[in-house]
């Protein structure tokens, strides 16, 4: 058990090493455990874990070199108290999950299950973004880190999808001689799901094509689909030679050029049918010769949270330049792809242009304009045009950039995913930060061509495949490049998977990118790192005691068309230059020059270890002093004096090649041998020249960077010198932050330098470049802190109405290709989040338990949740008998509608979520919308709060919620309130500042409709059952709609008392009978008084005689 333990120690003296953030470029990511969702993980396997509809269950085990069973390693972590955590993670996600800590017996693995809503709660088919999953032996501690992703299967439109028929192992070995090329094209969110297409000769017809969900790491993995009978259904079958030309896998379609036409899927996101349906678009005047030399164009932005200024353009361009009749050799689309518009404006009668071929025509959507490459016999241009309303305007946003003569082989334009680094490659690479404005010479490949780019968004790698089958690399951004090595299959195709490992894909084998060690390392199909150096002989020349240049010799008789191959070019910029003896130098300059002769480049390097000199024992002329005098125009001649008798001392053959170095003067490579005491020699810096001097022995030294016995020297790459930091709450590299209307957003970089040996600058170590600088108000401060690190912070601000997403790069300049990081792209919007939402804040919190019981008491004993009748509608303002509103709640098709029995209850009234249904089982509520106030989803509520009569002065309280935190509702977010089934007897209360009045006053004016202060909001409501009120923020105060929905029923309402009405009825009835007494009496000459004095006399009679008696 003792080495289990040490490990555990390891661990416990890496948690003084903990800091905040994530900082890459450490050293090689160590894959320690084995993990899977699907069956039993595998050692060294890149953990590939995917997502159904299930729960995500997840096993790993520890895995180690030394001879240890996982269990072991289990049972010790585990009585340590410590367990894997689970980081799942994308631009604007980050979630942490624990693997449990209790072990079974006979466990060997640990083990996690994680419901899908804790993850997602969404199941409809949409453009998502690829996980990146994190698997640390303890969270924030990073230790024993492993890395690898998470793929929803069920929402990822393609693999809901059969493409063709499909192809069985046999049918597909059937088609490899017949293949002359490949095309690849991943899914813009998911880089790991994949298509391979077959580009086929003419002796066998049809569009073949290959389906990867894992990224092309094991061949038998892929699905292979056969599209040619799709494509003769369109076309007829009268026609032969089919093959596909080229494909374009965009969020949500589709696109394949093929021999006889561009064919267009329909929206992946909606599948009708198991296979996938295509249709062909139409080009007037283009044939089979035309398509077989298109090419597709696409600018590969993932949107995923899609919002409404975020589209696909896809561009076709032929390889012929357009005639009078016809409308484009170039034409783009926007999706669904319908309408294909030129991309070149008309030509007008008698207009004299000199034709250009388009050569790329790419849409830039984050500064909404289009970018042309054109190309002549004459001239290499770029030409860039505003984009609106899907229309190209004729004016130029930019001045026309006009690249040099020497860039005469153009192939093509391509910007690097998700950023807004432009590339346009050929016999040279240009680099454009500025949407074509401007643009940087990168590298010149002479002779060789660049035929292809592959691209990693994760890793910012970039690598250029020329016809020769050299491979290229740069990082984003990066001024320099290297060489990684070469090809020598005669048909492949490169590609980067989502974690930007690199694989080399043939017809009948794929190959991944090297081992699991290599983590964002793109040599790992090229094996070892190739020697950059040329053929040629360096002269060393000491500037300093740190610096020196370092001449590359040309000789005089080198054919004018090879001389390039013995200069230094900007390949070797940011390389090590190492000597075969000793010593190792950094290439920090390139320069290129015409004197001194025989020297037409040289570099300044620094010295990071000192370089070897010859011994005696190797040149016997050390032996002897030096003297130099001049031979002849751009010649010196040196001369030997031996200073002890005895001592042999010579020049000889071997010394050729050879420089010497005098400290304080020029160096001299010797170029010729006269005689055992003198050499012909040039010198590398003619101004210091020592003419006539003499330098005894011990005081002038010899370094050989020659060849004659094959080369003494080379030029590779230096390793990563930065360490990247990223001081954030995410744990992405390609972060995605959206900024509101008005609100800003903070951003910091560290960048720490690793370089030993290695001068540090005082000069900033990163770059910063804005895609888009009028979307947003970007303020940068850098500063050096006192470890030579360097600190970066920087703020962007929404700064106008304009709603847009700009990319945001961080460019490390000075860092090596060998830099997992070098680049850093944000990408921000200025729009509304997705996560951003405003809610209301009960008085009163009721427990989800109580929700689902129907039962949550007061502390007077009033239940204080209300279970509605089924098909319950509120009552309207002509009373409770006589609902009006069309919402239905606690719905049920099945079940008789109450209060319908007049005519115009009868009319209101429709179901939603239940329409077109019999029972409410089939309306398919969800436990979410059964708890939601939404309006939209009343049908499936069941439940509402419940409050006595009468309710006064509740109070609307109001948060905004966001990736941020939350903030309460205040100023300017001023509100409106309204109860969605035009119910009365209810009213608010608010105070309204000095500060706010106007601003209310205005915005009643404009939207007909009370506004009110949210801060100190209450409310009252004298009506009895159901409220239903809707709480929106008024425009122009954030970009999202935000609104809330509350409800409120009010019961024990007492009955109204009628005493007023009655009173009146009564009185009324009274005097109306009075009055119609009188008029009989009076029609039937009744003179009630006459009879009652008459009674009244015959009653005083009556009493007097009864008296007498």
């Amino acid at each position: 058990m003792e080495l289990p333990l040490l490990y555990v120690m390891i661990l416990l003296l890496n948690i003084f090493d903990f800091s905040s953030g994530i900082t890459y470029n450490k050293g090689d990511t160590e894959k320690r455990f084995a993990c899977a969702s699907q069956g039993f993980p595998q050692k060294n396997e890149i953990i590939k874990l995917y997502l159904s509809s299930d729960d995500l269950k997840i096993q790993c085990f520890f895995q180690s070199e030394i001879e240890l069973t996982s269990k072991e390693f289990l049972s010790v972590f585990t009585s340590g108290g410590l367990a894997p955590s689970l980081g799942i993670i994308n631009s604007t996600y980050t979630g942490i999950f624990h693997f449990n800590l209790t072990l079974f017996s006979d466990r060997v693995y640990w083990l996690i299950d994680i419901p899908r809503e804790n993850i997602t709660k969404n199941t409809d088919i949409a453009a998502v973004e690829e996980w990146l999953v994190r698997i640390t032996l303890q969270h924030g501690l990073n230790i024993y880190t492993t890395e690898g992703t998470l793929l929803d299967s069920i929402r990822e439109p393609i693999l809901q999808w059969k493409l063709g028929t499909v192809m069985t192992k046999n049918d597909i070995g059937k088609l490899y001689p017949h293949v002359v090329d490949l095309k690849t094209t991943k899914c813009p969110c998911a880089n790991d799901v994949v298509l391979l297409g077959f580009i086929m000769n003419t002796t066998l017809d049809g569009v073949y094509i290959g389906l990867s969900f894992s990224g092309f790491w094991n061949y038998d993995d892929t699905t292979w689909y056969n599209l040619t009978d799709m494509v003769y259904s369109q076309v007829g079958e009268e026609h032969t030679e089919l093959s596909m030309v080229d494909m374009v896998l965009t969020n949500h379609f589709l696109v394949i050029l093929t021999s006889l036409g561009l064919f267009i899927s329909g929206d992946l996101r909606y599948p009708s049918s198991s296979v996938l349906m295509f249709s062909r678009a139409d080009f007037c005047g283009f044939e089979r010769v035309d398509y077989i030399k298109g090419k597709l164009w696409y600018n590969e932005r993932c949107f995923a949270n899609r919002e409404h200024f975020e589209v696909d353009y896809v561009t076709i361009t032929f390889e012929r330049n357009r005639t009078l009749s016809e409308a484009s050799s170039c034409f783009y689309s926007k999706e669904p792809f319908l309408e294909w518009l030129p991309c070149l404006p008309p030509i007008s009668k008698g207009m004299k242009t000199i034709l250009s071929t388009v050569v790329t025509f790419l849409v830039d959507q984050e500064q909404s304009s289009g970018v042309y490459l054109f190309h002549n016999q004459k001239k290499t241009t770029v030409s860039v045009r505003i984009l609106k309303n899907n229309k190209l305007r004729l004016i130029q946003k930019f001045p026309l950039f006009l690249f040099p003569s020497s860039f005469s082989s153009p192939v093509g334009m391509i910007f690097h995913p998700r950023s807004h680094f432009l590339y346009a490659y050929g016999n040279q690479v240009w680099l454009s930060i500025d949407g074509g404005n401007t643009f940087e010479f990168i590298a010149d490949f002479d002779d060789d061509i660049i035929k292809n780019t592959y691209h990693s968004f994760y890793t910012s790698d970039i690598t250029f495949v020329s016809r020769s089958g050299k491979v290229y690399l740069t990082k984003a951004g990066l001024g320099r490049y290297s060489k990684i090595g070469s090809i020598s299959d005669k048909i492949f195709t490169l590609y980067y998977d989502h974690m930007g490992f690199i694989h080399k894909l043939t017809p009948d084998h794929f190959e991944a990118g090297g081992s699991l060690a290599a983590f964002g390392n793109s040599k790992g199909i090229f094996g070892q790192a190739p020697d950059m150096g040329f053929e040629t002989v360096l002269a060393p020349q000491y500037i300093t005691l740190n610096e020196m240049i370092f001449y590359a010799y040309v000789p005089e008789n080198e054919p004018k068309e090879s001389i390039y191959t013995k200069k230094f070019n900007d390949i070797h910029l940011g390389k090590l230059i190492h000597s075969r003896k000793t010593g190792t130098a950094y290439i920090r300059k390139i320069l290129q020059h015409n004197t001194p002769e025989g020297f037409l480049s040289s570099v300044i390097a620094e010295i990071i270890d000192p370089f070897g000199i010859e011994e005696v024992h190797e040149s016997s002329c050390l032996s002897s002093s030096l003297s130099i005098n001049q031979a002849g125009n751009f010649s010196y001649k040196l001369s030997l004096q031996l200073q002890t008798s005895g001592v042999t001392s010579s020049f000889q053959d071997s010394d050729i090649e050879k420089t010497v170095v005098i400290p304080g003067y020029s160096s001299f490579l010797i170029t010729r041998i006269l005689d055992n005491e003198n050499a012909l020699a040039i010198a590398t810096m003619p101004e210091t020249v020592p003419h006539n001097m003499t330098f005894l022995k011990g005081s002038w030294f010899l370094y050989n960077f020659g060849q004659r016995d094959g080369r003494t020297w080379n030029i590779h790459s230096k390793p990563c010198n930065y360490w990247f930091q990223q001081h954030d709450d995410s744990l992405s590299l390609n972060v995605l932050k959206y900024i509101d209307l008005g609100k800003s957003h903070a951003l910091k970089i560290k960048v720490i330098p690793n370089t030993k040996g290695v001068q540090t600058l005082e000069i900033p170590l990163l770059k910063v470049v804005v895609g888009n600088p009028n979307l947003l108000e970007v303020k940068v401060e850098g500063y050096f802190d006192g470890t030579d690190s360097y600190l970066m912070e920087i703020s962007a601000a929404s700064k106008t109405l304009r709603q847009g997403s700009t990319s945001l790069a961080f460019i490390v300049w000075g860092a090596s290709t060998e830099c997992l990081v070098t680049t850093f792209v944000p990408t921000l919007k200025s729009s509304c989040s997705y996560l951003k939402s405003m809610h209301h804040i009960p008085s009163e919190i009721i427990p989800l338990e109580d929700w689902i019981s129907g039962v949550h008491m007061d502390s007077q004993g009033f239940n204080m949740i209300k279970v509605l009748p089924i098909n319950y509608r509120p009552p309207s303002n002509m009373g409770i008998a006589i609902p009006l509103t069309d919402n239905f709640y606690h719905a049920d098709p099945s079940k008789p509608i109450p209060r319908n029995l007049f005519h115009k209850s009868k009319k209101s009234g429709k179901f939603k979520q239940c329409a077109n249904v019999s029972t409410r089982e089939e309306c398919n509520c969800t436990n979410d919308q059964k708890f939601s106030h939404a309006v939209a989803f009343s049908d499936c509520r069941e439940k509402v709060p419940r409050f006595k009569f009468p309710v006064t002065q509740y109070p609307i309280s109001l948060k905004i919620y966001s990736e941020d935190g939350h903030i309460p509702v205040e100023t300017p977010y001023l509100v409106t309130v309204t109860e969605v089934n035009n119910r009365e007897n209810w009213n608010l209360k608010h105070t309204v500042p000095e500060n706010v009045k106007k601003m209310k006053d205005y915005l009643e004016s404009i939207l007909h409709a009370p506004v009110y202060n949210p801060l100190g909001l209450n409310l009252s409501i004298k009506g009895s059952e159901l409220f239903h009120f809707r709480v929106s923020v008024v425009p122009g105060v954030s970009f999202c709609n935000l609104g809330e929905e509350f409800q409120i029923y009010v019961d024990e309402a007492p009955l109204p008392f009628p005493g007023h009405t009655l009173i009146a009825l009564a009185a009324a009835v009274l005097l109306g009978g009075l009055i119609f007494i009188a008029f009989m009496f009076q029609i039937h000459n009744i003179h009630p008084w006459d009879t009652c004095k008459k009674l009244m006399r015959t009653n005083n009679v009556n009493s007097t005689n009864i008296t007498a008696n």
